[in-house]
C-alpha cells in the first residue's frame, strides 16, 4: 500500500511556484495521521498576481472560439482518463477514501469536463420579434467574467472540476481556492488542463487561510462571479461579501437527506441499495442519504437487514482493495460523530451498531446506524456528515412529509416505492432540490446539481450549469 504524495505548489499564471519563503501548512494523510506533504499559502502578492493575471487571461479566453475552448477541455479530460491510477492515489493518501471510489471520482471529473466542452458549444441566443419593421433584437450570452471559486475536501475531484469546467466552459477565467487539506488532486486537474494547452491565466489555483484568501478574492473588482461549495454558516458570509459588489453566485450548501421507504418495496432489496451508497466516502458526502423514515410494515425487517450488511463492511486505508470504507477525513469529523452519537444516546436512540471510533491511528470511524431517534437529538438537526444512519418509523404519509421538510436544508431527498401514483406524490411534496425515486443517482454531468432552501442556490452541470457562467444582453439594432 505504499505510494507517494506529489510535492505542493501553487498555480499562477501558468507557473508552479513552491513554497520558498511562503507560510506552510502540513498535510496529514488521514488513514495513518503522518505528514506527506507541505502546502505553501499564497501571500497577498501571490492573491494579486493571479488576479492581474485572470483579468488578462479573460480578454485571451473569451476571445478564443467556443471550437477551440473545447478543444482544450476535452484534450484535458483524456489526459485526467490516462493519468486516473496516480490522480486517484493521490486522492486517496490526501483524502482518505476508497481507491476504487477514488478512481471513479476522478473519471467523473473527466467526463465533466467533456460535458462543459461540448456544452461551451452551445450558449444560444435567441431573436425576438419585434413591433417595429426592419428592427431586430438579438438576445445574446456572453461570459460573465472572472470566477473565483470554492471548493471542499470530501471531493477534491469532481467539485474543483463542476467549477473550473463551467467557467472556461463559458469563456471565464477562474481562480480555485480549493481546501487546503487536500490540494494535490485539484493541482493534478490543473496540469492536465495546462498539458492540454490552456492558455497562462486562465486558470489559477491558489491556497491559504480560507476567510482570508476569500475576503481577498471577493473584494476585488476583477471578480464577477462567486462559487462556493461548504457549510450553510460560511455560504452566508460568502454571499453577504458579494452583495458589496453585486456579485452573482453560486451556492451549494450542506444537506440532511431523507430517505422515504414506503411499505410496497422489498425492505431487504432496498436495504442493500442504501447501504453502499450511506457510506461511501465515510459518509462524508453533502446527497449522502441519512435520514431513513421507513414504513413500520417495513420496518424491522429493513433495519436487520441493514445492520446486518454494516456490521459485515470492513473498514480500513482506502488503499487496500479489501477495504469497503475508509478513515474520516480530519480529527473534527471523528470529533463530530462522538459528540453527535453521545447526545443521542442520551436522548434515548438505539445504536444498532457500530459508535465507535476503530484504534488510534488515523481517523476511522465505525460505521453506525441509530433506530427510534427523537427530533430533540442533535444528529436530527445538524448535518452529520459522516458514516452514520438514523432509521426511524412512520405510519402516515402525512406526518412523513413533515419530518422529511422539517428542517432548513433542500439539497437532496430519496425515496423507494413500486406505485408510481407514490412516487409522483412523494416527489412533489420534498422540498428537495434533487429527488431520486428508486435510485441514488441524483448526480452527472448532464443533469442540474443544487438545492433549495438553506441549501444554496443555482445549480452546477447540465446547461443550468453553464448558465450560471454566463449573462444576458440585448442588442436592439436598426
Amino acid at each position: 500500500m505504499s505510494a507517494s504524495y506529489d510535492k505542493l505548489y501553487l498555480f499562477i499564471d501558468g507557473e508552479w511556484i513552491d513554497a520558498g519563503s511562503r507560510r506552510t501548512q502540513a498535510i496529514v494523510n488521514p488513514a495513518t495521521g503522518e505528514r506527506i506533504g507541505d502546502l505553501p499559502l499564497a501571500t497577498d502578492a501571490d492573491l494579486d498576481h493571479a488576479l492581474e493575471t485572470a483579468r488578462q487571461g479573460f480578454a485571451v479566453w473569451r476571445k478564443t472560439s467556443p471550437y477551440d475552448r473545447s478543444k482544450v477541455l476535452r484534450k484535458a479530460a483524456d489526459l485526467m482518463r490516462g493519468r486516473v491510477d496516480h490522480i486517484a492515489t493521490q486522492l486517496t493518501l490526501e483524502e482518505g477514501k476508497t481507491l476504487a471510489e477514488a478512481k471513479i471520482e476522478v473519471m467523473a471529473s473527466a467526463d465533466t469536463f467533456d460535458w462543459y466542452a461540448e456544452e461551451g458549444r452551445r450558449a444560444y441566443g435567441r431573436i425576438v420579434p419585434t413591433r417595429v419593421p426592419g428592427q431586430r433584437h438579438y438576445v445574446i450570452k456572453e461570459p460573465v467574467g472572472v470566477v473565483a471559486a470554492f471548493t471542499p475536501w470530501n471531493f477534491p475531484a469532481l467539485t474543483p472540476a463542476r467549477k473550473i469546467a463551467g467557467a472556461l466552459g463559458a469563456g471565464c477565467s477562474c481562480i480555485i481556492k480549493p481546501a487546503e487539506e487536500t490540494p494535490s488532486t485539484t493541482l493534478a486537474l490543473a496540469r492536465a488542463l495546462a498539458d492540454a494547452g490552456l492558455p497562462k491565466g486562465v486558470l489559477s489555483v491558489v491556497f491559504g487561510v480560507p476567510a482570508e484568501v476569500s475576503s481577498h478574492l471577493i473584494a476585488s473588482p476583477v471578480v464577477r462571479k462567486i462559487s462556493f461549495t461548504g457549510s450553510i454558516a460560511v455560504g452566508k458570509h460568502l454571499v453577504k461579501l458579494a452583495a458589496d459588489g453585486m456579485k452573482r453566485t453560486t451556492m451549494e450548501l450542506g444537506g440532511h437527506a431523507p430517505v422515504i421507504v414506503f411499505d410496497d418495496v422489498d425492505p431487504v432489496k432496498v436495504a442493500s441499495a442504501c447501504v453502499p451508497f450511506k457510506f461511501r466516502n465515510s459518509g462524508q458526502v453533502c446527497i449522502s442519504p441519512t435520514r431513513f423514515y421507513v414504513h413500520g410494515k417495513v420496518y424491522n425487517k429493513f433495519v436487520d437487514s441493514f445492520v446486518e450488511q454494516v456490521k459485515a463492511m470492513k473498514v480500513g486505508n482506502g488503499l487496500d482493495a479489501e477495504c469497503k470504507m475508509g478513515p474520516l477525513a480530519n480529527p473534527r469529523r471523528v470529533e463530530a460523530m462522538d459528540r453527535l452519537i453521545a447526545d443521542a444516546k442520551q436522548h434515548g436512540a438505539n445504536v444498532r451498531a457500530g459508535g465507535e471510533r476503530i484504534g488510534n491511528a488515523g481517523h476511522f470511524w465505525q460505521p453506525t446506524v441509530i433506530t427510534e431517534t427523537p427530533n430533540s437529538a442533535k444528529m436530527m438537526n445538524e448535518e452529520p456528515f459522516g458514516p452514520l444512519a438514523i432509521i426511524n418509523p412512520f405510519d402516515a404519509f402525512d406526518d412523513m412529509v413533515a419530518q422529511a421538510n422539517r428542517l432548513p436544508y433542500g439539497l437532496a431527498a430519496y425515496a423507494f416505492t413500486e406505485s408510481n401514483q407514490k412516487a409522483s406524490a412523494i416527489s412533489e411534496a420534498l422540498e428537495s432540490g434533487m429527488v431520486g425515486v428508486n435510485n441514488f443517482m441524483i448526480s452527472m454531468p448532464e443533469a442540474p446539481f443544487g438545492g433549495v432552501k438553506e441549501s444554496g442556490h443555482g445549480s452546477e452541470g447540465g446547461i443550468e450549469g453553464l448558465e450560471a457562467y454566463l449573462s444576458t444582453k440585448l442588442v436592439s439594432h436598426m
